[in-house]
């Protein structure tokens, strides 16, 4: 079976968003929020293809917060904070 950028991905993306639902309501979600990043960011530099899997995966934070409704406040600043701590970890 061959892995691809989203089947690597899509997990990881998954883990954020649920946080930001989790944040949504109330919960604080800082430090499961870093420790998620992190881990994510060990496993996708593990990969061959590293720089596309994190570049994919903070395009995909991103690309959640434009597509949620403005309404959602604690949910955007969840999935943008996370990609930030995702571009402040990657290793160049």
């Amino acid at each position: 079976m061959r892995a691809t950028v989203v089947g690597l991905v899509t997990p990881h993306l998954l883990r954020i968003v649920d946080l930001a639902n989790e944040a949504e309501k109330g919960v604080k979600v800082e430090f499961h929020l870093r420790d998620a990043v992190a881990k994510t960011m060990r496993e996708l530099s593990d990969q061959y293809n590293a720089p596309a899997l994190v570049a994919a995966y903070v395009e995909g934070l991103k690309a959640a917060a434009n597509q949620a409704a403005s309404t959602r406040v604690a949910y955007i600043s969840v999935l943008l904070a996370a990609a930030a701590e995702a571009r402040s970890l990657k290793r160049d």
